[in-house]
């Protein structure tokens, strides 16, 4: 029996060996960019449970960032390309023909209009019969799914089919523009519950969600390992920023390098890659910022740790955002950040306490934010100790997996009864 802290006093509910089996699943997993899912799950197992992985489709080859990613990539179950798809579903429609034909209607009833919607939907239905035998075949109870898109419908109908339990984190912000297109209300609806990464991610689920569903809107944060990061000491003028993300316009980088061209004697290293890549190298070309512009790839977290360790300051100038990692794992290191004022990111900076907020998509505000912070170390050394703090107390991912097992035990304690 999974015990519930809050009841026992023990704030590391465990499972008994072989008893609590959970499938986790993604769109495309592992990739770069998710380390929080993976420490999440690495630290429910460390808690007792069992945890298979599912993902949609593999992650390309660049995201193989790791000797860490590729062991997870190879204990992960892929969805696609589909194997054995016709026997899923018939063991689906005779073993149990009336779930089929419930998964089957919640399909068609929850498919937006359109022809592309349609074969997606059909594409959701075909994948979820997959879902649901691998679930029966590993004798897993209850799935969990991250982000509350395309994935989490795969979710949704697999557990109509196999009649286990769901639930899902949702993070936003893409599902908040198209909540119709995502069902979002019905997948929240279905869910044993629901982890929101911020206040404002939950405020959003209740914006398009029943009222009477809104106690099944937990917090639940994503977090990072503290200790895994040395603490960088600030002395005399900083020089060096740090961005680590995709190369998508979303994230803000042309707002940055035009900041960057008003600045002298100051560099940039761009850890990551995308779809952005070749236009963000033309615009620093044409800024006349190329020798201070270094793009270097994707990273791994060992490399995004040693590149913390040299950075002055961390800028995220992304317009769209959940509550970024990458910035937990700055401010874990004692890298002072900036980052937009948008989303959940006030809940993790606190202007002039933690970090300083800019307004997205203001190079002037930019430009100055990181003026501010190059020319004052004590300013550096003093955000940077409160960051480190803040993350310690409200997003070590440690307290947020047990706070994740304990919902969980609970839900399913309530379910059963």
């Amino acid at each position: 029996m999974i015990t519930d802290a809050a009841a026992t006093g023990d704030d590391r509910p465990r499972a008994r060996a072989g008893q609590m089996r959970l499938g986790f699943l993604t769109g495309q997993y592992p990739r770069a960019t998710d380390t929080f899912i993976q420490r999440e799950v690495a630290m429910l197992r460390s808690l007792g449970y069992h945890v298979q992985t599912f993902s949609i489709r593999k992650p390309p080859a660049t995201e193989n960032v790791s000797a860490e990613v590729e062991a997870i990539r190879r204990s992960t179950i892929y969805l696609l390309p589909p194997a054995s798809l016709l026997r899923a579903h018939l063991t689906q429609l005779f073993s149990s023909p009336k779930r089929y034909l419930s998964a089957l209607r919640l399909a068609i009833r929850t498919c937006p209009p359109g022809f592309r919607a349609l074969l997606r939907q059909a594409a959701y239905f075909a994948e979820a019969a997959m879902l649901a035998r691998l679930m029966r075949k590993h004798s897993l109870s209850h799935l969990h799914n991250h982000f509350s898109d395309s994935s989490c419908s795969v979710a949704a109908i697999a557990a109509e089919l196999g009649g286990f339990t769901f639930s899902f984190t949702m993070h936003g912000p893409s599902e908040f523009l198209e909540p119709r297109l995502w069902w979002i209300d019905e997948k929240v609806r279905r869910a044993l519950f629901v982890n929101c990464i911020s206040h404002f991610c939950r405020s959003q689920a209740m914006l398009f969600s029943p009222v009477d569903c809104w106690d099944k809107l937990m917090i639940v944060h994503c977090g990072v390992e503290p200790d895994l990061f040395e603490l960088r000491q600030h002395t005399g003028r900083g020089k060096k920023l740090l961005f680590v993300g995709r190369l998508a316009a979303a994230k803000g980088l042309p707002v940055l390098l035009d900041a960057l061209a008003k600045l002298d004697d100051v560099t940039l290293e761009i850890a990551g890659d995308g779809p952005d890549r070749l236009m963000l190298i033309e615009q620093a070309r044409r800024l006349g910022v190329s020798a201070r512009v270094h793009f270097l790839g994707y990273q791994s977290q060992a490399q995004v740790r040693d590149l913390l360790k040299q950075a002055d300051i961390f800028v995220l100038t992304s317009f769209a955002e959940g509550v970024p990692v990458v910035l937990m794992e700055a401010m874990a290191a004692g890298v002072p950040v900036i980052a937009t004022r948008i989303a959940g990111i006030p809940e993790l900076v606190e202007d002039g306490e933690s970090g300083l907020l800019i307004s997205p998509g203001d190079a002037n505000a930019t430009a100055a934010a990181i003026r501010q912070l190059v020319e004052d170390p004590s300013l550096r050394t003093r955000l940077a100790a409160a960051g480190r703090r803040k993350v310690e107390q409200e997003f070590d991912i440690s307290a947020e997996a047990r706070r994740f097992a304990a919902i969980l035990a609970r839900a399913l304690a309530t379910a059963a009864r």
